[in-house]
């Protein structure tokens, strides 16, 4: 069968930088599941993505499906003709469905009796006949939320589009998709090459596109624009932000990346760095330049789309572009330094935090009490705490965090510093927030820690105090994150805090303002649903984190020692007899009702097994008990582990429920023993 290179591409107005990656992934991969459905074999595909253009290349595709043979059963022989060897009407009708006489029909004997049978060939169609079905339902998948039209037609996609290729080698296949027909024409560089460039084979998509200045391959031009930034960082001793969003999108804007340095004036570098990171990456897409230690130097890297003969002209454009916006941070930086933190708290009345919870002052106010109470307890000094949580969302009022709102809390810490605040005030300030996404940075000091975790649950306990639980993937107050982050900071932090008690103290501060009863019974169902999410991240299967929430822990601590404990004890030999052991204990007694149960009498042990057991019990209860108590649940179920051989013999051996009702109640309640030391770490049966 003939196998040649099949080459799609969809020639667009500029595409959405931000989306681009995820469109050319998505096209690549639906267009490949079309392929499999029609049992198509290939060798493999490959996707390209450019501002102007979605690509795919699929590597040594047969021509045709290869043909098929298709089984029709009829009717039973048995009413497939009457008694004088007729065909029936049922029989007639199957064999003119299948365009066949009854005569032609061939027969199948199965252990039910005997059937007519039909088998039919179905050719196999060739590439041409399929592509454009492909095309069109690899399109309608992509993740595009808001379609758009152009021109007088009706189609809609994400942006207008130009020009549509179906080339399967040299030969052009037949497709009309959103108002073009199909053809072998590209378009090249929008400024270097204007003309349509005409694709002689797939095989030279690449080459004859570079030919046209357009890199269509979307790893080889990031990787383009890395080294030659690499170039420029050895060439001035310095180093980029490592920032892959921002080469991701700095990638979808050019199709012919050249890599430049400018320099702005050394005295915008007496501006918080942050500031002006935050210009120049977010509205300016340049990649600010540090020096070895990390310090910002006057100088950026920009990304331009075109190979200019003159580029000095292209660097002193780019930098009276971002000169005007580094004078408005130093500005707006300037103008904020006049005022304090403190004397902007009045002006947090004007601005609502939720409008049945109150302004943003509320908020800072319960912080500043919720974090000293949360600082009391884990060592950190309460009156900093304290003044930090007051304080806490004060930038948020400063020009420089209006203007660029990603800075928030890191802005905090230079107007704190610069008012005279106390070092760790201005630490807990930049830290409020942390973690802000996963593997992010933790804050560092306890009344950091203090803060961060009284922000989260003043948000928690008052959004769910409202009943405006987070509902599919519609989480505007990010409580998702937030619990995730407060599971962080106690874990990794080890703080022995119960978050049942900071969210009963954080209600306490709302007053009359909740007004859902069961506040602080859904916040704990939302913080345990979460510990799901953040240990499936480390690969800890789900049924051994059930076995933890069915104990319901509401410390982050105790769940963390207590499901490592059950990771560690299922790696034992013993533990999946001891799980299904553990499993008929809880059904017996949940059949038996444990009110019933009286306290082992040595008096009514009458076989050996149950002997054995109850002694082993006596002897290591009282050690496992201390380790559980101290928190060692790893030590406790380690020691549990040894009792296997003398559970397996009870039940080998042992009657649980004896005629006799002394001694029936006296064995569950040796099982009830037994429930309560493995049930005290976590469910083991579930496992």
């Amino acid at each position: 069968m003939i196998k040649q290179n099949l080459l799609i591409e969809l020639g667009t107005e500029e595409l959405p930088p931000k989306s681009l990656k995820k469109l050319a992934v998505s096209f690549c991969e639906n267009f490949e599941a079309q392929l499999n459905s029609a049992n198509l074999q290939f060798d493999s595909i490959e996707w390209f993505a450019a501002p102007r253009r979605l690509a795919l290349k699929i590597h040594n595709l047969d021509e045709q499906q290869a043909d098929k043979q298709v089984e029709k059963r009829g009717p039973a022989v048995s009413s497939a003709f009457d008694a004088d060897g007729n065909a029936t009407k049922a029989a007639q009708g199957w064999a003119r469905g299948c365009g066949i006489d009854v005569t032609e029909a061939t027969r199948v004997k199965t252990d039910k009796g005997e059937w007519l049978l039909h088998v039919a060939t179905v050719a196999g169609k060739n590439i041409s006949e399929l592509v454009e079905g492909f095309i069109v339902q690899a399109l309608k998948q992509l993740p595009i939320s808001k379609p758009m039209r152009w021109g007088a037609g009706k189609e809609e996609f994400i942006r207008p589009v130009h020009t549509l290729i179906a080339l399967y080698g040299d030969k052009v296949l037949p497709a009309q998709v959103l108002g073009l027909t199909s053809g072998n024409q590209s378009q090249g560089h929008r400024f270097h090459h204007k003309d349509l460039v005409t694709i002689s084979h797939a095989d030279n998509y690449q080459n004859e596109l570079l030919a046209a200045y357009v890199m269509v391959d979307f790893n080889q031009r990031q990787q383009t624009i890395s080294q030659q930034m690499a170039v420029i960082c050895k060439e001035n001793k310095a180093n980029t932000i490592e920032d892959n969003d921002l080469l991701d999108e700095v990638t979808s804007l050019v199709e012919w990346p050249v890599a430049l340095v400018g320099t702005f004036e050394e005295r915008f570098l007496d501006v918080p760095p942050e500031a002006l990171i935050y210009t120049m990456k977010d509205d300016q897409k340049y990649f600010p330049l540090l020096d070895t230690n990390g310090k910002l130097l006057p100088k950026f890297i920009f990304i331009t789309n075109i190979e200019s003969k003159d580029p000095q002209q292209v660097i002193s454009g780019n930098e009276k572009v971002v000169r005007p916006r580094l004078a408005d941070a130093e500005f707006f930086y300037n103008t904020d330094k006049k005022h304090t933190l403190e004397s902007r708290l009045a002006s947090l009345d004007t601005v609502l935090f939720q409008k049945q919870l109150g302004t943003l002052k509320d908020k800072s106010e319960r912080i500043a009490k919720l974090a000293g109470h949360i600082a009391s307890q884990i060592n950190a000094d309460v009156t900093l705490s304290e003044r930090a949580g007051l304080l806490s969302k004060t930038d948020l009022m400063t020009e420089v965090v209006m203007e660029f709102t990603d800075i928030q809390g890191v802005m905090g810490k230079y107007y704190a510093l610069n008012d005279g605040e106390d070092s760790k005030v201005a630490d807990a300030l930049y830290q409020q927030y942390m973690p802000k996404f996963a593997g992010d940075d933790l804050p560092t000091s306890m009344e950091a820690c203090a803060v961060a975790l009284a922000d989260k649950f003043d948000s928690l306990v008052g959004i769910f105090g409202i009943g405006q639980h987070p509902k599919g993937d519609k989480d505007p107050f990010a409580l998702r994150r937030a619990a995730i982050g407060i599971i962080r900071i106690l874990i990794e932090k080890e703080l022995p805090l119960d978050f049942k008690l900071i969210a009963e103290f954080s209600a306490e501060l709302f007053a009359d303002k909740l007004s859902n009863d069961k506040v602080i019974d859904d916040v704990i169902d939302f913080m345990l649903g979460r510990f799901r999410a953040h240990y499936q991240e480390q690969n800890i299967k789900v049924e051994m984190i059930r076995a933890v929430e069915v104990k319901r822990p509401t410390s982050a601590l105790d769940f963390e020692r207590r499901l490592k404990a059950v990771v560690n004890f299922a790696k034992l030999d013993t533990a999946v007899a001891l799980a299904a052991a553990n499993k008929r204990v809880n059904n017996i007694l949940s059949k038996n009702g444990q009110s019933e149960f009286v306290e082992i009498d040595d008096a009514l042990l009458t076989d050996a097994a149950e002997i054995n057991l109850v002694n082993k019990l006596k002897a290591i209860s009282g050690s496992v008990n201390k380790s559980f108590d101290a928190g060692d649940y790893q030590a406790g179920l380690n020691q549990l582990a040894d009792l296997r051989d003398v559970i397996d013999s009870f039940f080998d051996d042992v009657m649980v429920m004896a005629d006799d009702n002394a001694v029936k109640n006296n064995r569950l309640a040796i099982l009830g023993e037994l429930q309560r030391l493995f049930m005290f770490t976590a469910d083991i049966s579930v496992l």
